[in-house]
């Protein structure tokens, strides 16, 4: 019997395998998924964190954001983790304010590397961190010398505990 044209294309089109997955594509996809969801899986901001340093409890309501951190531990002041002030000459001094605090402020917001750190810096916004025995003039001083270098907004670092239930 002779084979015609169209039988003999039907019968190429019967010895082709099955088309399978592309799985590079798909690898591609999920690998660009894993890396934006490592990326925004933390929403929440987190502060440093030091041993020698008890913050005090609160119940808090807002969430930590980025700003310029104030670190008050037992000996020093630090200014974004740079150590300006020994807390032992701060509290000796007659002065209402930190000088080398508000230096160290004007200095951070002058001198800043990166977008993330121009943002925070063009905040005025300041967290004091300050270890649950620090003398109150001592955060008095701390609070006004971030106001005389030009940060107005000041927050305190607390730890967040869990709301107390009303008895009714």
């Amino acid at each position: 019997m002779k084979r015609t044209r169209r039988m003999r294309r039907m019968q190429r089109g019967k010895r082709r395998r099955a088309a399978g997955f592309n799985l590079t594509a798909l690898m591609d996809i999920f690998t660009i998924l894993v890396f934006f969801l490592l990326v925004n899986s933390s929403t929440a901001e987190q502060l440093p964190n030091r041993n020698d340093l008890e913050l005090p409890e609160s119940v808090a309501e807002r969430k930590p954001e980025q700003t310029v951190i104030v670190m008050v531990t037992r000996d020093q002041v630090l200014v974004q983790g740079k150590p300006v002030a020994n807390v032992a000459d701060v509290l000796e001094s007659d002065e209402r304010i930190v000088p080398a605090v508000s230096a160290e402020l004007q200095a951070t917001r002058k001198h800043v590397i990166g977008l993330t750190t121009r943002a925070i810096a063009k905040k005025d916004q300041v967290t004091i961190m300050g270890d649950r025995e620090i003398p109150y003039r001592l955060l008095r001083k701390l609070m006004q010398s971030c106001t005389r270098a030009g940060y107005t907004s000041i927050s305190l670092a607390v730890i967040q505990k869990a709301k107390q239930q009303s008895e009714s």
